[in-house]
C-alpha cells in the first residue's frame, strides 16, 4: 500500500484511497481490520509493505500508543504469520519529486532490485531488506523518518526477492 493514511479520533488507522473523504472515513477509507483480515487469510507467507503517513500505526493503537505486540500476536497466530514493513514508526512519510516516490518506496525498489543483496548470492531475505530499508530511509531523509518492520518470532528469515 502506498498513499495516505490517518488515524480516526479513536486511534484506528485508515488507508486512504484516491477518493477517500476524511469526514467519512468508515465509508471511504480502508480500516486496518480489513487489511489485517485479508493478510491473515492468505495461504503461505505474507509480506505487507505500507508507505503512508502514520503507517507505524498500521499495527493499531490503544490510548494513543501503538499496540504493536497485540497485532503482531494476531498475525503470528495465522498459520504462517505475516511480515509488515512500514515506512514510518510515527508521523510523516516523506516524499520528494526527485525520488519519484516516498523515501520508503524508493528504498524498497532499490532494495529489491539488488541493493539489499548483502551476500551477493542473488537472493534478498526479509532480514536483509529490513536492514537496507532502515539505513537507506534514514539516509534519504537525513534521519527525519525511521521505518519499522515487524516479524513474528515463528516466521524464519526467508527470501522476498531474487535478483538473478
Amino acid at each position: 500500500l502506498a498513499g495516505h493514511g490517518v488515524n480516526d479520533s479513536s486511534g484506528v488507522y485508515y488507508f486512504l484511497p484516491v477518493n477517500a473523504d476524511t469526514d467519512r472515513l468508515k465509508r471511504t477509507g480502508v480500516a486496518f481490520s480489513d487489511i489485517k483480515n485479508t493478510v491473515a487469510s492468505l495461504a503461505g507467507k505474507a509480506v505487507l509493505f505500507v508507505d503512508t503517513c502514520h503507517s507505524g500505526n498500521v499495527m493499531g493503537t490503544r490510548r494513543g500508543i501503538a499496540d504493536i505486540a497485540g497485532i503482531v500476536n494476531e498475525l503470528a497466530s495465522a498459520e504462517n504469520g505475516a511480515v509488515v514493513f512500514a515506512s514510518s514508526k510515527a508521523g510523516v512519510a516523506l516524499e520528494d519529486a526527485a525520488w519519484g516516490n516516498g523515501a520508503f518506496t524508493r528504498a524498497l525498489v532499490e532494495g529489491i532490485r539488488g541493493q539489499a543483496d548483502y551476500t551477493g548470492k542473488g537472493k534478498i531475505t526479509v532480514n536483509m531488506l529490513d536492514l537496507y530499508l532502515s539505513e537507506r530511509v534514514k539516509e534519504l531523509t537525513k534521519g527525519r523518518q525511521t521505518p519499522t518492520t515487524t516479524k513474528p518470532h515463528t516466521v524464519p528469515d526467508f527470501p522476498v526477492a531474487v535478483t538473478r
